[in-house]
């Protein structure tokens, strides 16, 4: 049975499909995975463990050596997703207050804006744009976690967040870091804990949901996966364009979408800041909604935007050649 490639064809599968099967266990047979022991540990309580691990995996992945033009263009794209939840998130907390807007919750939208789904980001690069494209997938993994939503939810004054615990969620991205850096064989050894860990958070994350939540959260995650695309999306191009100079900006388009790991953002921030436990499940129904929608949307948006560029560049050829004659 081809049961990985299967999850694999779904957007966002590996995370949404055991997400989905958590919730359907919790849902129906809510009382399986509360029998104790390795049961309720892996699959219902695991939930921060296993997110550690996969911040550690990601850290070591990320080059000390990477420098110049893919750190300008990562730097840059990186930049702009946190600046976009800071901003998004301060003007909904400012003038919606906790219920958010259309329904989507402040967590949840600034979850969605900050984590942007760096594979899907690479093979877009890599389709359509150069090795510097691909390059600055090293800082963009930066957005792969809850730090960025952290950073966010502080400064946009949605949170108060203790400073402890940005350390704390640092910590284990620092010493991946630091590992990665120091031993190449330690990097390509932790490269599998970069995926491996999805779909058992997933599960877990799924275990604390039922069926109803998602339904209820249907609308406004389909709307908030819209935005992100419309916004990100479109903001990446424009940096590219005008700021970066890039001579494959439709490429800064393909960070207009929500890793799939954002799903577990909500819960990760609702283990260190009990105030938002009430909200922590709708947001995270509302997240994986968007993984979904901008899945689908952004790289129908990078077509579109390759496919402009192409044709406002034979224009411009077409009036040169023109001029030339004349």
């Amino acid at each position: 049975m081809k049961i990985l490639q299967g999850i694999q064809k779904v957007p966002g599968g590996l995370m949404v499909v055991p997400l989905l099967l958590g919730t359907a266990i919790n849902t129906f047979v809510p009382h399986a995975l509360m029998i104790g022991g390795f049961t309720t540990g892996l699959f219902k309580t695991g939930t921060v463990t296993l997110l550690a691990l996969f911040c550690l995996c990601n850290g070591a992945q990320i080059s000390l050596k990477q420098a110049g033009l893919p750190l300008i263009k990562g730097g840059s794209l990186t930049f702009f997703r946190l600046l976009l939840g800071v901003v998004i998130g301060w003007i909904v907390g400012r003038f919606f207050g906790a219920d958010g807007i259309f329904g989507i919750l402040p967590l949840a939208l600034i979850a969605a804006l900050t984590n942007a789904n760096g594979g899907l980001y690479g093979a877009l690069a890599g389709e359509y744009g150069d090795a510097s494209d691909v390059g600055a997938i090293s800082i963009t993994t930066l957005m792969d976690g809850p730090f960025f939503t952290m950073i966010a939810l502080g400064l946009s004054g949605t949170a108060k967040l203790p400073l402890m615990l940005f350390v704390a969620a640092l910590v284990p991205i620092v010493i991946g870091f630091i590992l990665g850096n120091l031993d190449s064989d330690l990097k390509e050894f932790l490269k599998a804990g970069t995926v491996m860990p999805i779909p058992f958070f997933a599960f877990s994350l799924g275990s604390a949901l039922n069926f109803s939540q998602i339904v209820k959260a249907g609308i406004p995650g389909i709307i908030l996966g819209i935005a992100v695309t419309a916004l990100a999306g479109t903001g990446g191009y424009f940096i590219m364009k005008y700021l970066v100079r890039s001579k494959h900006p439709a490429v800064g388009a393909a960070i207009g979408t929500t890793a799939g790991n954002a799903a577990a953002t909500p819960a990760a921030i609702a283990a260190v800041s009990p105030s938002f436990s009430a909200t922590a499940a709708a947001a995270t129904a509302q997240v994986a909604a968007s993984v979904i929608i901008t899945a689908v949307l952004c790289p129908l948006l990078v077509s579109y935007l390759v496919n402009h560029e192409k044709n406002a560049n034979n224009k411009l050829t077409t009036n040169y050649s023109a001029n030339d004659e004349v």
